[in-house]
């Protein structure tokens, strides 16, 4: 069974996906798009100051990085 995952804002995400290699590649709206040139791995970031994201929100970025939830919580 998987840890469970701390409450994770936007911001804390933008900063594990750099660690995780991602860069900044543009934002529409509220919505930051991250690339990983390494293995052209994308995620969209909602970009919403002060709330946390929903954990099935987070779950789903995760898988589209390819991080386990213990590596996530090495990076954050």
């Amino acid at each position: 069974m998987s840890p469970k995952l701390p409450a994770v804002t936007a911001k804390d995400l933008v900063r594990v996906a750099q660690r995780a290699g991602f860069t900044f590649r543009r934002q529409r709206g509220s919505h930051a798009i991250y690339v990983r040139d390494a293995d052209k791995a994308r995620i969209v970031i909602p970009m919403h100051s002060g709330k946390n994201l929903k954990p099935k929100t987070l779950h789903g970025i995760m898988a589209d990085m390819k991080l386990s939830a213990e590596e996530f919580q090495n990076l954050l």
